[in-house]
């Protein structure tokens, strides 16, 4: 039986985190030696996102947490832990923490990312209006813009349509104006119809 089988299988259809039965994924629980049935689980696109800081923490969704905490799974204790923490300022997130027990290997392992560190603030790209933009989406310049390097200069106004978003800088995006793909720094930016 392939691993995905076997983890829809002890998770009853439902993702292990919140219970949701929407449309699941497989989620390996980093750091590990090779996947299996103890090192991953079966998570929600909701729960997924929030986990990998695509999308802002919803404390309501979260509150699943007190529930999973007492999972035998070692992959659902270790992100458990993990989502705890990033709601520590929390009480309910401090009160269930305290009463969480992971062995030294689950605890070494749930450490092990630095994850439990960061705080529950998520770095997405947004655009002046503090709109969150997307790849795909359309923007309008908010102001007229010099491209270095070029003689090319972007009106106030100017539509950007299929924009892509630089990873790992959140301040910037690219775009195709006048054929030439250029970088576009979001606080210039506003997504059209917002």
């Amino acid at each position: 039986m392939k691993l995905e089988e076997l983890l829809l299988k002890r998770s009853e259809g439902k993702c292990e985190l919140c219970r949701a039965e929407t449309k699941l994924s497989l989620y390996e629980v980093m750091p590990q030696q090779k996947s299996n049935e103890d090192d991953c689980i079966m998570i929600c696109n909701k729960c997924l996102a929030q986990i990998e800081k695509k999308e802002d923490l919803d404390k309501a969704h979260w509150a699943c947490l007190t529930t999973s905490m007492w999972s035998d799974v070692p992959g659902v204790q270790v992100i458990t832990w993990r989502m705890l923490h990033r709601f520590s300022s929390e009480s309910w997130a401090t009160d269930a923490l305290d009463m969480m027990y992971l062995d030294d290997d689950r605890l070494a392992w749930a450490k092990a990312t630095g994850e439990h560190e960061s705080d529950n603030v998520v770095d997405l790209h947004r655009d002046s209006n503090g709109t969150v933009l997307n790849s795909g989406d359309t923007i309008v310049l908010t102001k007229s813009l010099d491209v270095k390097g070029t003689t090319l200069n972007a009106k106030m106004g100017t539509v950007v349509k299929n924009i892509r978003l630089v990873e790992g800088n959140t301040e910037q995006i690219e775009g195709k104006i006048e054929g030439q793909l250029i970088v576009i720094l979001t606080k210039y930016v506003r997504k059209q119809g917002s």
